[in-house]
């Protein structure tokens, strides 16, 4: 790849998903741009000491050092309300998305998939404005990669993720490693790095690192696994109003 584009939800998805990914791509002297749909402003137990207002500009400046020790240089807001995504309006978010995808060109698309990874309707609801604009705007050939959760990663991690509560009820949904498009497993200086990322993102890391210790951590987030998707050919030419949607795994038009 030459140019990587990720679209996550919230600060610290990027890193979780494909910190490891980006670092490596950035390395090689690839072009890496991440885009995040909300400031997190509500990823917080406690809310007397991080109100909305001061835990997204903190957020904000986490997420700016943790793309920096990742090597990117390139980052775009979409401004949408943390939790609040699945109620924004669609077609706004998705013609922003296109815009940037128009602009930016990239060969690679990464993102959740229909699961949003967790579960999160914010993590489904951005995979799905990012399917629908990569269907409109992608140059030919692009790919767009959906973060999966894998088997082999699931069995190991499973008790401590329930513990953790990490998934929503009823997620994640497993895919086997024969069908997974990518299957990273980290190398030692990649994952420390990955490590060193997400520990910028203190407000959500510093308690969960301390309570599993560094080692353990970083054993947990040494796998970043994805799976290609493209739009079914279905003969249909997209006029500008038009968008993939896939919840009904069609073209809804606005004409």
């Amino acid at each position: 790849m030459s140019t990587l584009l990720g679209i996550w939800a919230h600060p610290d998805d990027e890193a979780y998903l494909s910190g490891g990914l980006m670092a490596l791509a950035a390395d090689r002297g690839d072009r890496v741009v991440c885009v995040t749909a909300t400031r997190g402003e509500q990823g917080t137990s406690d809310p007397q000491r991080w109100p909305p207002d001061r835990l997204a500009a903190e957020r904000a400046t986490e997420l700016a050092r943790c793309l920096r020790i990742l090597g990117v240089t390139e980052h775009h807001w979409l401004g949408y309300p943390d939790g609040g995504c699945a109620a924004a309006p669609a077609g706004e978010a998705i013609a922003k998305l296109e815009a940037l995808i128009g602009e930016i060109r990239p060969d690679t698309v990464v993102t959740f998939g229909l699961d949003g990874n967790t579960g999160h309707a914010d993590h489904r609801t951005v995979g799905r404005w990012a399917a629908a604009a990569f269907a409109r705007a992608a140059a030919p050939g692009a790919r767009l990669l959906r973060s999966a959760v894998g088997e082999r990663w699931h069995r190991r991690w499973a008790p401590l993720n329930e513990g953790l509560g990490v998934f929503e009820p009823g997620y994640p949904v497993v895919v086997p490693a024969r069908a997974l498009t990518v299957d990273l497993v980290l190398d030692d200086l990649t994952v420390q790095r990955k490590v060193r990322a997400l520990a910028a993102q203190r407000t959500q890391t510093a308690t969960l690192i301390g309570a599993m210790g560094v080692e353990r951590y970083t054993e947990w987030v040494r796998e970043e696994s994805f799976v290609e998707w493209t739009p079914p050919n279905s003969g249909h030419i997209p006029c500008p109003s038009c968008w993939w949607d896939l919840t009904t795994a069609r073209w809804q038009c606005a004409c």
